[in-house]
């Protein structure tokens, strides 16, 4: 029959069959099949190679008859030219579906931007390190390569990465060293994961090699550190103070809280998840020590009723931080009394004062000042190491796994002769009072 859209409109499968082809006589191949629910199909059926094909053209309503028709000319003319149209559909359907997956797989990889890739890493990979590297690892490339943190890690390229390096090394080359070395070890994680082709860290460059601090305060600078940590007013005057006496780590100090403090006040507990290697320490409270926190008193919100937990915050919800600035008005009260006793010692002699060279030393300085100290003070090495955490010492390989006294009363008495002699140093100065010249500072 000649297919027409009143001869379709009529056309239905009979009830013992599940779908009818009705060929059309004009063009060879041209149908349409109807089924038992009642949908109709236009069809184009050929042979190729002795094998029947057939192409879907489309449906019924989709498409009217007169343009079904011109379909199934066109492909006629191909398969007469010699094509294979339903091959060719195959092809293209492929094509398109390799596409779409290619176009998905894409999208998949720039989702992974740096700051995801971070995420993940600090979340997998680090789950096992210990709290202070899962922690300080992925803030130093938050921080340092935020401006990148949006980029498809896939993407991050080698040059972009150097040139963030050589910009952070022009002032902190520790630092610089620091984040390659973080990056480096993140990639290679993401790139045994599949999650990325190369390691755009582990091309880049950082001058100059790693070189270990010596770094000792002199009794007249601990004296003045001292002296003007006592000047400065609360969080940052004790924070100093509590720095110099306990000798434990920055962050470790900065995130104290008073649960953490023993009732009676003579140990203070660092739990595992905030110390450098894991491990819970006990810090002996010297009588120095003790005297400092009973002049901080707890952080209540008069609103609220909320008490923190923190013994230093500015904000009684955090710790303290700004470490850098407060360290520059610290140094900057010792340059004050400096300038003051120099200047009284010169006018004794008849002559200006003269420059004076700047502080060069950090507050990570401290822990190592305080264990040379002890060593003058006649403290064993094993017990300096254990004040600081130091778990693997002096006393390593076979010795130190059958090693397990912790040296508790030692490393009081050690903490406490370290308390007075930092405490002798700062009576011993003989500086003069800075006065009114404390004006000449920011205000706190």
């Amino acid at each position: 029959m000649k297919l027409t859209k009143s001869g379709i409109d009529l056309l239905t499968c009979p009830p013992e069959k599940r779908d009818v082809m009705f060929s059309d006589d004009e063009v060879k191949g041209f149908a349409v099949r109807v089924t038992s629910k009642g949908s109709k199909v236009f069809l184009f059926n050929y042979s190729k190679n002795g094998r029947s094909k057939r192409v879907k053209l489309g449906a019924y309503g989709d498409l009217t008859v007169a343009q079904a028709r011109k379909l199934a000319e066109t492909l006629r003319g191909r398969v007469i030219a010699g094509e294979d149209p339903a091959e060719d559909k195959k092809a293209q359907a492929q094509a398109v579906e390799a596409m779409l997956a290619a176009q998905a797989e894409q999208a998949a990889a720039d989702a992974l931007t740096l700051g995801v890739l971070i995420d993940r890493w600090q979340e997998n990979s680090l789950k096992d390190a210990s709290a202070s590297y899962r922690k300080e690892a992925p803030q130093r490339l938050r921080s340092s390569l935020s401006a990148l943190l949006a980029r498809p890690a896939h993407a991050l390229k080698v040059a972009e990465v150097q040139a963030r390096l050589d910009e952070v090394a022009q002032d902190h080359p520790t630092n610089a060293r620091r984040i390659k070395a973080y990056g480096r070890a993140m990639y290679g994680w993401a790139e045994k994961r599949n999650l990325v082709e190369g390691n755009p860290f582990a091309r880049v460059i950082v001058e100059g090699r790693e070189v270990s601090r010596d770094r000792v305060l002199s009794d007249r600078e601990l004296g003045e550190y001292w002296r003007a940590a006592a000047l400065i007013p609360y969080p940052f005057g004790p924070f100093f103070q509590l720095l110099a006496l306990t000798l434990q780590r920055r962050t470790e100090v900065a995130g104290m809280r008073w649960d953490e403090i023993a009732p009676d006040w003579s140990e203070w507990t660092i739990p595992a998840e905030r110390t450098k290697n894991g491990k819970a320490h006990v810090v002996h409270l010297s009588d120095a020590t003790r005297r400092v926190l009973a002049g901080i008193h707890r952080q209540i919100d008069a609103k609220t009723g909320y008490i923190s937990p923190f013994v230093l915050s500015g904000t009684g919800k955090t710790p303290v931080s700004g470490f850098s600035v407060a360290t520059k008005r610290l140094k900057a009260l010792i340059m004050l009394e400096r300038a003051g006793s120099e200047a009284e010692g010169q006018k004794n002699a008849g002559k200006n004062p003269s420059a004076l060279p700047a502080l060069g030393w950090h507050l990570h300085d401290l822990r190592r000042t305080g264990v040379t100290v002890m060593a003058r003070l006649k403290i064993g090495p094993h017990v300096a190491d254990r004040v600081l955490n130091h778990i693997e010492g002096t006393i390593s390989g076979v010795a130190a796994v059958y090693q397990r006294h912790e040296f508790l009363r030692e490393r009081a008495a050690a903490l406490d002769a370290w308390a007075a002699y930092v405490l002798r140093m700062a009576e011993n100065s003989g500086a003069v009072s800075l006065g009114e010249s404390l004006v000449e500072l920011d205000s706190w």
